[in-house]
């Protein structure tokens, strides 16, 4: 997958013009640089890891500092950050990403590479489609529902005390 999006970003005038993470480390101190104001040293950051645990940790350290998370469609698509959704693995993954772009804070499933180049696009030379999933991220939040996990331990305690 790290070709791919290389490639990518060569097709569209940014060869060599990317960071990559690969550690939990560099996630870390990428995270921290964030938080305490310092903007990255490139406009696109790629986190790559040759192990499941590193990749599953980045999307929670830094999903509260991310601009966009590109992800297939799985249970990344419930995160509260704008989702660019490449294509899936299995086919029931399909309706996350149509869940997330029903919520406006996630694409539709960008299947080809064209489709990834057209989101890329949008994000990188304009402010709309980022300004929009943030809108949505803000109102969804205050009807709750990003709430699924919260409610989800609230019910188990309640039921655990009758």
């Amino acid at each position: 997958m790290k070709a791919a999006f290389e490639e990518v970003l060569t097709d569209i005038g940014l060869d060599g013009q990317y960071d990559v993470v690969n550690s939990t480390a560099g996630v870390h101190a990428f995270r921290d640089k964030l938080l305490s104001g310092i903007e990255p040293n490139s406009t696109v950051t790629l986190f790559s890891f040759e192990d499941y645990f590193p990749a599953v940790a980045t999307t929670d350290i830094l999903s509260r500092v991310a601009d966009v998370l590109a992800c297939k469609p799985s249970e990344l698509a419930f995160y509260p950050v704008p989702k660019l959704m490449i294509r899936r693995v299995g086919d029931h993954e399909q309706y996350s990403a149509l869940r997330a772009a029903e919520l406006g804070d996630g694409t539709l499933e960008a299947r080809e590479i064209e489709d990834c180049e057209r989101y890329m696009d949008l994000f990188v030379h304009g402010s709309e489609l980022l300004e929009q999933m943030n809108t949505s991220i803000i109102e969804n939040n205050r009807n709750g529902i990003y709430n699924g996990c919260k409610n989800a331990v609230r019910i188990a305690l309640e039921r655990a005390r009758k």
